[in-house]
């Protein structure tokens, strides 16, 4: 059953006989007039509050305590649900019962004091630095104008570790310095970047093949990689479908890489390598080091598994 709202998509309004009553449906039709919420969020809440419902055995999802909520949530941790989903759904129940509350259709939040399910946090996917050479010779492979170009593109995203929204806008002027490049990153602020002489002397040897990028209807381009779409430089959707035509030919699974991956590539080789955390973050441009520190998880992770397989007695039983 649906019912309409000032006009929007129709909204549900019952999920049967699970005990989601009126409230639930003035919730919906809430999140429809005030927060625009498209018709496939509001479904998503209402399955939410229905499973709730369900799982109080009739009791209506509104008269809920916080006793039932946190028996709720362990259940769905208990079901094997991702943390990120249980998040989610909690989420939903957060802004059911703060409704509630500020219409005065309950006395408390009883969601208030609950915790969020531990996300945790995945881990950086990066190439060896044995496939990140393969993916290298890979891209020198190719002859002429988009070879000498893809090759610029790709030894400067593993020298500097940059973001590639970073790297497909990077202005001319910006590789004219020596052995650095000045970034302009998130939130507009300005940082440099050191560069290796292999990033330097694959830049030196595109620049002559560059004008051929620069569109016909126009004289010159600001853009250290021209091309002829609305922004004026190389997309980012254009160079990750390169890229991956790089990575086939260089043996690779496709799944495996991409821009970003090369960017995690950058960092995660440089601290196993001997960088330290702040200065890599600075390279990155990273406002807050925690984000960094995701790569030292990385290596962790890297001398358990180095540990578990090479160790001799490892796999001794004890």
């Amino acid at each position: 059953m649906y019912g309409y709202v000032f006009g929007r998509e129709p909204v549900p309004t019952s999920l049967g006989n699970i005990g989601v009553n009126r409230h639930v449906e003035t919730f919906l039709e809430m999140m429809a007039a005030e927060r625009g919420a498209s018709p496939r969020t509001r479904e998503a809440y209402a399955r939410d509050l229905g499973d709730l419902a369900g799982f109080l055995e009739g009791q209506p999802a509104d008269a809920a305590s916080r006793d039932d909520l946190r028996r709720y949530i362990d259940h769905l941790h208990d079901a094997g649900m991702a943390p990120r989903t249980a998040a989610r759904r909690l989420s939903c129940l957060r802004q059911f019962y703060k409704f509630l509350y500020a219409e005065g259709l309950r006395a408390d939040d009883p969601t208030a004091t609950l915790e969020s399910p531990r996300l945790g946090r995945p881990l950086p996917k990066f190439l060896s630095e044995d496939e990140t050479q393969r993916l290298l010779l890979a891209a020198r492979e190719r002859e002429g104008a988009e070879g000498a170009r893809m090759s610029a593109l790709v030894e400067l995203l593993y020298a500097t570790g940059l973001r590639v929204s970073e790297l497909v806008a990077l202005p001319l002027a910006a590789v004219r310095g020596k052995g650095v490049i000045i970034v302009r990153g998130k939130g507009d602020k300005e940082r440099m970047v050191p560069v290796g002489e292999a990033a330097r002397t694959a830049v030196e040897a595109y620049l002559p093949f560059r004008a051929q990028f620069v569109p016909a209807r126009l004289k010159s381009s600001p853009w250290l990689f021209p091309a002829g779409g609305r922004k004026g430089h190389l997309s980012r959707g254009a160079f990750s479908t390169q890229l991956k035509a790089v990575a086939a030919r260089a043996g690779i699974s496709l799944a495996r890489v991409s821009p970003h991956v090369l960017r995690h590539s950058f960092a995660t080789h440089l601290l196993a390598n001997g960088a330290d955390l702040r200065s890599l973050q600075e390279m990155l441009g990273h406002a807050d080091i925690s984000t960094t520190q995701i790569y030292t998880h990385v290596l962790d992770e890297r001398m358990k598994r180095l540990v578990a397989d090479n160790h001799p007695l490892a796999k001794a039983k004890l």
